[in-house]
């Protein structure tokens, strides 16, 4: 792994996974730091800085949404969650307050370490993206300020997660052109191929709910469109 070395917060109250875990990640060249249960994750937080959080939500002291949702209001950090039971709900409020990515126990731990290298990608490229890409775009009724990471709809600012905003930086890209699940996954998750789309699925209702369902269009079997509004007289 070229550059400095990345350090992941690991947030897990039991034994075999948290060791089994931090194993893995510090074989793939990662510094590893570990916390057991919610108040000692904001500790470790603060303390040292991580580049990425892996997160499990069933933690003694806080839970891991409001783990997730204190870390997050100190500064944006991508968040893989750990969750117990693929519970659309539970998942669904991780996206809330500020989660990028979920895995559902038991989980392949190649796959944590792949999803975990995606995160990091990601932050870069949309790092490299608000660079090359300053200019607001109006579409419709929907204003997007990607220096800023700023989004409006119908006037009002609407707040995203880094997730939700490079979901619909790259829908808006192509207004009304249907994108693939799969497109989707590599372009904003950097994790192209089928065994990811139901993470999309469930951060497209999560934007749907800040920004209007009516704004991003389904195509059963396909994938989505942003759908541009109020250009009517």
């Amino acid at each position: 792994m070229s550059g400095p070395t990345r350090r992941i917060l690991l947030v897990e109250d039991e034994p075999v996974i948290n060791g089994a875990v931090t194993d893995r990640l510090v074989a793939a060249g990662y510094d590893v730091v570990r916390a057991w249960d919610g108040p000692g994750a904001i500790a470790e937080f603060t303390a040292r800085e991580p580049d990425l959080v892996v997160l499990d939500v069933m933690l003694p002291g806080l839970d891991g949404h409001e783990v997730c949702r204190r870390i997050q209001a100190v500064r944006p950090v991508p968040v893989l969650m750990l969750t117990a039971a693929d519970d659309e709900a539970d998942v669904l409020v991780g996206l809330a307050v500020g989660a990028d990515d979920y895995l559902t126990k038991p989980f392949r731990m190649r796959e944590l370490v792949a999803r975990v290298a995606a995160l990091l990608r990601r932050v870069e490229r949309a790092a490299e993206l608000s660079v090359r890409d300053p200019d607001v775009r109006e579409l419709g009724d929907v204003r997007i300020d990607p220096g800023a990471r700023r989004v409006w709809a119908d006037g009002d600012e609407v707040h995203l997660t880094p997730t939700e905003f490079d979901l619909l930086r790259c829908l808006a890209a192509s207004p009304g052109v249907v994108l693939t699940r799969e497109k989707l996954m590599g372009e904003v998750w950097g994790w192209p191929g089928a065994s990811g789309t139901r993470t999309v699925d469930s951060h497209v209702k999560a934007l749907r709910a800040k920004i209007g369902p009516e704004r991003v269009r389904t195509v059963h079997g396909v994938g989505y469109a942003l759908e541009i509004l109020g250009t009517g007289p």
